[in-house]
């Protein structure tokens, strides 16, 4: 499948928000959605676009100069496995080592849920070169541990 890489962009949250009512597996609370809607706006955004329709995006967070957040990112169902993750993940580490971020981190849950979507998406950021940091409970609660990753971005 052939797609372009845009952005850095802002205001892409109406492009975005369909995305991640693709994903209830992901993205299944409405108050999330909401949240993350309202966010993606202020931040800067990267889309992967195949003949006007988005495929993917990625936004991120900066946190402190010297570090930033893969705040959220998604892929439609039919457009996975396509190389658009590792394209957003691509694009959006050269922007952020220009803006002189060293590192990178993201959230997600913790392999002591057993969830078989997550278990992909654990072994797609760790094929990104994310390293696991240390798991909390109090991020989200109990059910949900959250699992941090960071990339020292070189």
């Amino acid at each position: 499948m052939e797609f372009a890489i845009e952005g850095p962009l802002l205001g892409q949250s109406n492009l975005c928000e369909p995305i991640l009512r693709l994903l209830p597996e992901w993205f299944g609370i409405e108050a999330a959605i909401l949240n993350y809607d309202k966010e993606i706006d202020s931040l800067p955004t990267f889309l992967a676009k195949s003949g006007g329709q988005v495929l993917g995006f990625l936004s991120v967070k900066q946190h402190y100069p010297e570090s930033a957040e893969i705040y959220v990112m998604g892929v439609r169902p039919e457009a996975r496995q396509g190389g658009i993750g590792r394209a957003v993940m691509q694009e959006a580490e050269v922007y952020l080592k220009s803006r002189g971020v060293e590192y990178l981190q993201v959230k997600t849950l913790s392999p002591s849920n057993p969830d078989p979507g997550y278990a992909r998406t654990r072994a797609f950021y760790l094929a990104m070169g994310f390293r696991p940091l240390e798991e909390f409970e109090q991020i989200w609660d109990e059910h949900n541990p959250c699992l941090i990753l960071v990339k020292r971005l070189s």
